[in-house]
């Protein structure tokens, strides 16, 4: 399925996005390498087979502006866009009472607008060469709310409602939509959260460390993309709380408020 398309990857510089460059690689596809840390971008680009057939493309999701022209360059000198692989984000620790509405608009602003603004960039090459296929990195918290998430789990709600449109809209030019929502992954996304102030998190909190391998949860992704899956739960025991909220509301209340944040 991957063998010689091409597949832009954001938040390619580490975590998930790397390694979801390195599997699609090894795949055949033509990568596009995306994030703000071009430097790190191209160190993974050399340590790939054949790195003549990738790309480096700086790209910062809280500034869209250049998004149509990025979406060109891609197109034009990879001679297409066939898959949006829409990893990049950031994630929170901090309660709303604490959290200013400086960052909730930070983190909506990446997560969602920045998200949503590279897909309207692709949309009409997509539409164009009638194939293409959109992933969106979601999350469990895209499911239902959590402590020190609420900014987070706002944007990634938003992405479904977004995403559940496009795919019904757009089924007739031949365009596919996988949602994905990952549980606990072992990366550095807490790190990076931010906390109410705005600065970062700066911690490993247990929740990661002890998650699920980047490695398994993006083999795990790719099944789902070649299967034409609309939306696939990724991780351990945390997911099965999606099917609890659905069927036993009551007890997933009872439950949910005992875990730990971190």
């Amino acid at each position: 399925m991957f063998q010689n398309k091409v597949a832009w990857v954001t938040g390619a510089s580490s975590g998930i996005g790397e390694e979801m460059v390195r599997q699609l690689s090894s795949k055949g596809a033509c990568v596009v390498l995306s994030a703000r840390n071009t430097d790190a971008l191209e160190k993974i680009r050399m340590s790939l087979p054949n790195p003549e057939k990738h790309m480096v493309l700086a790209l910062d999701l809280e500034h869209s502006s250049n998004f149509p022209e990025l979406a060109q360059t891609v197109f034009s000198e990879m001679k297409g866009i066939h898959f949006l692989f829409n990893n990049g984000g950031l994630s929170q620790r901090s309660t709303v009472a604490e959290t200013s509405l400086e960052v909730d608009r930070k983190i909506m602003e990446i997560n969602y607008f920045g998200n949503i603004a590279l897909t309207k960039a692709v949309l009409p090459f997509m539409i164009e060469q009638k194939e293409g296929h959109f992933v969106v990195i979601s999350s469990i918290a895209g499911k239902f709310g959590f402590f020190l998430r609420s900014a987070y789990s706002a944007s990634k709600h938003a992405l479904h409602g977004f995403y559940e449109s496009l795919m019904l809209e757009e089924t007739e030019n031949g365009i596919s939509v996988t949602i994905a929502c990952p549980g606990k992954i072992n990366t550095n996304i807490s790190m990076n959260a931010l906390q109410g102030s705005g600065s970062a998190h700066g911690v490993m909190d247990h929740n990661q460390a002890t998650g699920m391998s980047a490695q398994e949860c993006v083999a795990i992704l790719l099944k789902a993309v070649t299967a034409k899956k609309k939306e696939i739960l990724i991780g351990n025991k945390e997911i099965k709380a999606v099917t609890l909220k659905r069927f036993l509301p009551s007890l997933f209340w009872k439950i949910i408020k005992k875990q730990s944040a971190t």
